[in-house]
């Protein structure tokens, strides 16, 4: 392992608002769910900016996702959970986290090669777009150590080759274990073991270049190619044990035409990536997704 480092990363300069918090609320819908956090929050002096909520017909699954300010948040915060966790919990059997907005998701990038995904979410970091800390970039190559030393994040190049990669693993584990709050693929081009997504401890998120389930495993675009495909397209997921089976964050797509390359098909398809994983970094960072069993509500 090889390391290249500058100063930490700074949180982006678009970071929510001081004195603004998230809290998501889940379980089975009941009557007077809204009402409760709404006359808790009050209680406290709270003033809800947004409030966003969704229940599950086939389910009866309850989503809630409320943006509120505070004076002197961060002081408040203790008592707000514990007022939560005894109303909701006893009252409505439901789960809740409550998260200080103005404090940044920290992240750890990984890449490949491809530098495409990468390059995108450090310039949107640095002109503010992103509400994060990017705590690190992990690569199994050296070549893009110039670019991210650039925009002053740390970068770490960790080797992984043949068919054991536990030791590539155990690197990683190191350097992110109590570090980062989540993980994003960005086109990195190795397939993470099921005991690293065990112990890892905190989300993964991935780009597939392609509209899912299309065009699985190598060189898609060239099989899009052969097929004649009118639509190509690029879908951010979270990472699972099952191959780039886990729940769907957002997808999009993008028309081309029988006289486009191969190479257009690549170039077109890696604009495609860049646009929806950011917009999926974006939404995890501001708590707009919940997962639910193998898919998510996306509170945009």
């Amino acid at each position: 392992m090889t390391v290249t480092q500058q100063a930490p990363a700074l949180g982006a300069r678009g970071s929510a608002p001081a004195h603004q918090a998230s809290l998501i609320v889940r379980g089975t819908d009941r009557v007077g769910i809204v009402a409760a956090v709404g006359s808790l929050l009050s209680s406290h002096g709270a003033n809800i900016v947004s409030l966003d909520q969704y229940s599950d017909p086939a389910t009866g699954a309850f989503f809630q996702r409320t943006i509120f300010s505070l004076d002197g948040l961060r002081a408040a915060l203790p008592g707000i959970r514990a007022e939560l966790a005894e109303r909701l919990a006893k009252d409505f059997d439901l789960d809740f986290t409550l998260r200080d907005l103005s404090v940044p998701k920290r992240v750890a990038v990984f890449a490949s090669r491809s530098d495409h995904c990468l390059l995108d979410l450090l310039w949107r970091h640095r002109r503010g777009e992103l509400p994060v800390s990017v705590a690190m970039v992990i690569s199994n190559h050296p070549d893009t150590a110039d670019e991210v030393r650039g925009f002053g994040v740390p970068f770490f190049h960790v080797p992984s080759t043949g068919p054991d990669k536990s030791a590539a693993e155990a690197e990683h584990l190191r350097l992110i274990e109590d570090n980062v709050d989540f993980v994003v693929l960005a086109r990195y081009m190795q397939i993470l073991s099921g005991d690293f997504i065990e112990r890892v401890g905190v989300p993964i998120i991935n780009i597939h270049h392609s509209f899912l389930p299309a065009f699985i495993g190598a060189g898609p675009y060239a099989k899009a190619k052969e097929r004649g495909v009118k639509l190509i397209g690029a879908t951010a997921h979270y990472v699972t044990e099952d191959l780039d089976e886990g729940p769907i964050i957002e997808q999009d797509v993008v028309r081309v035409t029988h006289a486009d390359t191969a190479a257009d098909l690549r170039r077109r398809g890696a604009d495609v990536e860049r646009a929806v994983l950011s917009r999926a970094v974006l939404w995890h960072a501001e708590d707009r997704v919940v997962r639910h069993g193998n898919h998510t509500i996306v509170f945009t």
